[in-house]
């Protein structure tokens, strides 16, 4: 299995990035990827992307801790552990904005998680707010109608009541090639005149075709060749993480 991921402002935000991406082991035998959007019209939202994404690597470095020293307890359901690691996201934001008097509009980003458990080859997606997943070669958009759903707005809310409430869940039981991406993915222009008169498909390019699978920095150079060859780079932040079995 090897996992590709890869960062890139868009080109018409200056001065940050505020999109943001985690990698992580959740105990023995699951991987947990996520991808953040920060709000364009928030507070700093580039602070809040990274912020989740270190709460992220908190709880899965506590989840390995946990399994090391505790005896062995009934096992969860992949959906069951996905839920715990989205509420403590939720604890741990509400407590530092407790502890750092944060206005609500600092801690607007979208979230999309994806679980994946290696034993049973099972993956469970849950996408909060807008975003892009390709499960297999099925595609799926989430788009709000510029309207997106922030995590931020939800650290007030009853848990239960706000989990029960998500409808953008996806559950699969094999992975051969799945992608998760930020709706930058969608805003690729051509910004810089191109060397060739072809057309291309950007997310079949980023998310399906295989070239230069066996690089580690595989997206990266497909980024390059996208800007390099095709003139197309995105105008809004844009982040990704693929897998590849």
């Amino acid at each position: 299995m090897k996992i590709y991921s890869a960062l890139q402002i868009g080109d018409y935000h200056q001065n940050n990035c505020e999109d943001h991406f985690f990698v992580g082991e959740y105990g023995k035998n699951k991987i947990l990827c996520a991808v953040m959007d920060g709000c364009t019209t928030a507070l700093e939202s580039q602070f809040a992307s990274l912020l989740v994404g270190k709460i992220l690597k908190k709880i899965c470095t506590e989840k390995g801790y946990r399994e090391f020293v505790e005896k062995e307890t009934k096992p969860l359901t992949l959906e069951e552990n996905l839920k715990f690691i989205l509420k403590d996201v939720l604890n741990e934001l509400r407590l530092i904005q407790n502890q750092l008097m944060m206005d609500q509009k600092e801690l607007l980003t979208t979230l999309i998680l994806l679980l994946f458990h290696k034993d049973q080859e099972k993956g469970i997606v849950l996408a909060i707010g807008d975003g892009f997943v390709n499960i297999n070669g099925k595609t799926t958009e989430f788009e709000q109608d510029n309207k997106p759903d922030y995590i931020g707005f939800h650290l007030l809310e009853d848990f239960e009541t706000f989990y029960n409430s998500q409808k953008q869940k996806i559950e699969f039981n094999s992975l051969i090639d799945v992608s998760i991406a930020t709706d930058g993915i969608f805003t690729f222009d051509k910004l810089k005149r191109n060397e060739s008169k072809e057309e291309i498909d950007v997310i079949h390019f980023l998310t399906i075709d295989k070239v230069n699978s066996e690089k580690e920095d595989m997206i990266a150079l497909k980024l390059k060749k996208l800007e390099n060859e095709y003139g197309l780079k995105p105008t809004d932040d844009f982040s990704i993480i693929r897998i590849l079995k």
